[in-house]
């Protein structure tokens, strides 16, 4: 069986496609004639670079001081695409704002159920949006079961006292 010549191109195309992600070797079975990885293998790993990638950044890493210095210098001589490119690293976009609410201390649940309304109320009047609404709740709400399991442990506290 070692004889065939399918088995061992098989074999041959196992051998030339191993390669090394950090400390584990990954095998890649293909099949020989679709040149196809074999039924129940997935391939490279997520997130795993090819080796013209990882070269290409070592390439860019040695040089990185002289690429940015180059870049400063195009951008400040007008060169609009640079300029660009510079403005977005330094300021970037924001994927969300900042938003001031003055929530007080939540030391009760009836505090959270307050601070809730002034969220719902500030949603439905157009000062805060739906999902900043909805952040803002989340984070009332779980400080709420926060307060609720500390109360109820006081709770067994007390009564775990009291039959002692």
């Amino acid at each position: 069986m070692s004889d065939d010549p399918a088995n061992q191109t098989e074999k041959l195309a196992a051998e030339l496609d191993t390669t090394r992600n950090s400390n584990v070797i990954t095998v890649r079975h293909t099949d020989p004639q679709t040149g196809r990885f074999a039924k129940g293998n997935p391939g490279k790993p997520k997130g795993a670079r090819n080796k013209a990638t990882l070269m290409a950044q070592e390439m860019l890493q040695s040089e990185a001081d002289a690429l940015v210095q180059r870049a400063v210098q195009l951008a400040m001589a007008g060169n609009a695409s640079i300029m660009k490119l510079c403005m977005d690293r330094l300021v970037p976009l924001r994927r969300e704002r900042t938003v001031e609410f003055e929530i007080g201390l939540l030391e009760t649940a009836k505090d959270a159920v307050l601070a809730a309304g002034r969220v719902t109320q500030m949603v439905a009047s157009g000062e805060l949006t739906p999902s900043e609404g909805q952040a803002l709740s989340s984070i009332i709400e779980n400080q709420r079961r926060a307060i609720e399991t500390a109360e109820l442990e006081r709770r067994i506290l007390i009564l775990e006292a009291s039959v002692e």
